[in-house]
């Protein structure tokens, strides 16, 4: 994490051209911002280790796989993910 949670309404991302705007303008779907402030979305920036292409995506059987935007991994499957992941995109710790 690079800055603390911000609600969505304070988040901004840098688009395509460059510029700076709040994230309700650029993402699509963005949660409602019509709803009681405990309830309101959080966003968090993060600095990835390592990004790719939506091509070089990678999906095998056996990954880890959740549908929460939280999930506080502690199956064999989520061990087995980050591991395999590293592998195929040369991270080091």
């Amino acid at each position: 994490m690079t800055e603390p949670a911000k609600r969505i309404d304070e988040f901004t991302l840098v688009d395509a051209s460059g510029r700076e705007r709040p994230i309700t303008e650029i993402v699509e779907h963005a949660p409602s911002l019509d709803q009681r402030e405990e309830k309101l979305e959080h966003f968090v920036r993060v600095d990835w280790i390592h990004t790719v292409p939506l091509e070089q995506a990678v999906r095998e059987k056996g990954f880890f796989g959740n549908q929460n935007s939280v999930a506080k991994p502690k199956s064999r499957k989520w061990v087995h993910t980050v591991e395999r992941l590293r592998q195929r995109f040369g991270v080091k710790d």
